[in-house]
């Protein structure tokens, strides 16, 4: 049987120019996939349908890991991945509760909060934000699931880096005045400062009162350095998969561009126009989440999750 390390290098193998659906997009639902086998009090996150999303080849290393949890690979990056699932879950069921009227997932990928997540749809509108190829195959997948398209998600498909997203999205029904949740989860770092800068205004300068933001980031030294990105409590296989994640991003079309400066955070988010600004560290998301049977799972220090309220 093939090993792994093997199938994964296999996986992630591209042209360098993207073509097709987002690798990236089914990198991150495999990571839903195979926390979601474990038990329910142990797994960080569930979602029932990304499973739905992996192709054949994810499906038969998701087999592997799933009978032999050391086949798991590259576990810390698993687990800070697993967390932020959680962590973004556990921030829209806030708002759900404190009246969310809007909610926009910007490079939505196989992001499936909307058929998950109880309480959305009916009032509150959901916009999934990505690029048309990527698009084009979750709308096929839904329709497979589901046998058609929920009335309460709009999808709308946009190139980030040569067209203006936030034409297409008031083109869909988006509502400037009403109270939003703007997702960007694993997104920034794909995208160009300009286009960052140009989001961020957009949203705080047209999103009702209450609104919020959350996304995850990396620090401009941790896409520059080659090595000590990850911090010493990541696994050496985590430490080699991030050493080479710029090459190997850049190698599937998707390359890191945008790092927040290091100690930066807050005035780069409060210049934008936001305010309350919260920086998640991998600290933190341990103290909620790893805790009991699951305190000695390894996590990554290389991602930081964020939210911020629109003034």
């Amino acid at each position: 049987m093939e090993k792994p390390e093997n199938t994964e290098n296999r996986i992630l193998e591209a042209s360098g120019k993207r073509k097709g659906s987002s690798i990236t997009a089914e990198n991150v639902a495999f990571v839903r996939a195979l926390e979601s086998l474990k038990p329910e009090g142990e797994r960080i996150c569930y979602d029932p349908f990304a499973v739905r999303f992996l192709s054949q080849q994810y499906l038969t290393f998701l087999e592997m890991a799933a009978r032999d949890s050391s086949k798991t690979p590259f576990p810390g990056i698993h687990n800070s991945l697993s967390a932020r699932v959680r962590y973004f879950d556990d921030f829209v069921k806030k708002f759900i509760d404190e009246g969310l009227e809007q909610l926009v997932i910007l490079g939505a990928g196989y992001d499936t909060r909307a058929y998950r997540i109880e309480g959305l749809g009916g009032k509150i509108r959901i916009f999934e934000v990505d690029h048309p190829e990527t698009q084009s195959m979750k709308i096929e997948k839904i329709k497979d699931i589901f046998g058609s398209l929920p009335d309460h998600v709009e999808y709308v498909s946009v190139d980030f880096e040569s067209e203006d997203f936030s034409h297409r999205l008031l083109e869909h029904g988006y509502e400037r005045s009403q109270k939003t949740v703007f997702i960007m989860e694993g997104l920034i770092y794909y995208l160009p400062p300009k286009t960052v800068d140009e989001m961020l205004c957009f949203i705080a300068k047209n999103s009702g009162v209450g609104s919020a933001i959350i996304f995850d980031y990396v620090y401009e030294s941790s896409i520059d350095r080659t090595n000590g990105i990850c911090g010493v409590q990541c696994t050496a296989c985590d430490q080699i998969a991030i050493m080479d994640a710029k090459k190997g991003m850049a190698q599937q079309g998707e390359p890191y561009k945008f790092g927040v400066k290091d100690g930066m955070l807050e005035t780069f988010i409060v210049q934008s126009g936001f305010s309350q600004v919260c920086n998640v560290t991998t600290e933190d998301y341990k103290k909620i989440y790893f805790q009991g049977i699951n305190e000695k799972r390894p996590v990554c220090y290389l991602s930081h999750f964020a939210y911020a309220i629109v003034e």
